[in-house]
């Protein structure tokens, strides 16, 4: 059971880890730090089938509060933004075919 309880305490300090992210403005260390939580989720989604009754019912109350509160934080994240569409800048001496004289320097 301590194995279970330290899981569900590492889901909950990366949450809190993420929470402080945030609030320094540090978008991309919350969402890591949220991975990690849900890495340690994860981890105890997959031993719930091998848990006792009495296991499921600390560790089911434990992870719930760490993931109500994973999930509200997630919801604060700014999306990441990629640019998808750009001017496209012409380099004129890649455009320049190299067997022919260059103009401008004839000039």
């Amino acid at each position: 059971m301590d194995d279970l309880l330290k899981l569900a305490a590492d889901a909950g300090v990366e949450v809190t880890a993420a929470e402080a992210a945030l609030e320094e403005g540090a978008a991309g260390a919350a969402r890591e730090a949220l991975d990690r939580a849900d890495d340690a989720l994860a981890a105890l989604r997959e031993r719930w089938g091998g848990m006792s009754a009495a296991q499921r019912v600390v560790i089911g109350e434990a992870a719930g509060a760490v993931r109500a509160r994973r999930d509200l934080l997630a919801a604060r994240i700014p999306p990441v933004r990629t640019v998808t569409d750009g001017v496209a800048e012409l380099d004129p001496e890649q455009e320049r075919d190299p067997a022919q004289p260059d103009l401008d320097q004839e000039r």
